[in-house]
């Protein structure tokens, strides 16, 4: 799903990029995305102005000066091969320029920056994405892409035991081939799906208390929900919620 945004006169701050079951293109139709802290500490921050993002399970920390303007794309980890020719695991943890896996990006950033209109933009953006999609050579396993969708199905509410035996494979096997595909074992692809859910929850016009959204998330209380927060978006949900 592709969202516009247009975000003016804020004062100067930091955004959180948030954990999901997505990976993430990026345009911006301003200054370039300033990146002070990466997902994996071990990568370097960089200021990109069109960049992917893939899965991991820890926030990006953006640097803005009070306007943030631009296109956000999310794409399915089954779709990265068709997009970007490529399992989703291996851009996992990474951020990286999107030219360095999407060939038509340049003139992706060059059509996006010339129109004035949304509808506009996200014509070109279809344009563009439709002739980029290739055909799969190789798809992921079928088991693989089933433990997926009942993941995401049942907002990471599944065990991994349970879900290794629908399909008929033993935890490690799961664990392994899951992992290859997608870059997260099932159990972190778990945490990611509840915790995305539980974000949901909360910026929703009718918010429940944080001891719903932890109870229907699949926490095991609010305390446990807190400490799941703290490692995937940097903060508390009180503090997110007060940001």
């Amino acid at each position: 799903m592709a969202v516009g945004y247009d975000y003016r006169l804020q004062a100067p701050g930091l955004h959180a990029g948030l954990p999901s079951q997505y990976l993430t293109i990026v345009v911006s139709l301003d200054d370039p995305v300033d990146m002070i802290a990466m997902p994996d500490p071990g990568q370097m921050p960089a200021a990109l102005g069109a960049l992917v993002g893939g899965i991991a399970a820890a926030p990006v920390s953006i640097r803005h000066d009070g306007t943030q303007i631009g296109i956000h794309l999310g794409v399915t980890p089954l779709g990265a091969r068709a997009l970007f020719g490529m399992p989703s695991g291996e851009l996992a943890w990474q951020i990286l320029p999107l030219d360095a896996v999407l060939g038509p990006a340049p003139e992706l950033v060059d059509r996006l920056n010339s129109l004035d209109s949304w509808p506009e933009r996200f014509a070109a953006l279809d344009d563009v994405l439709t002739r980029a999609v290739r055909d799969v050579e190789a798809a992921a396993p079928a088991e693989v892409s089933f433990a997926f969708h009942r993941l995401v199905t049942s907002a990471g509410r599944i065990g991994v035991s349970s879900l290794a035996s629908e399909i008929g494979w033993s935890r490690r096997h799961l664990a392994d081939q899951f992992g290859k595909e997608f870059g997260l074992a099932p159990k972190l692809m778990a945490r990611v799906l509840r915790f995305e859910r539980a974000t949901g929850m909360l910026r929703s016009t009718f918010r429940p208390p944080l001891a719903v959204v932890a109870a229907e998330c699949g926490y095991a209380d609010q305390a446990h929900m807190t400490r799941e927060w703290v490692e995937f978006a940097g903060n508390s949900p009180t503090v997110w919620l007060a940001e």
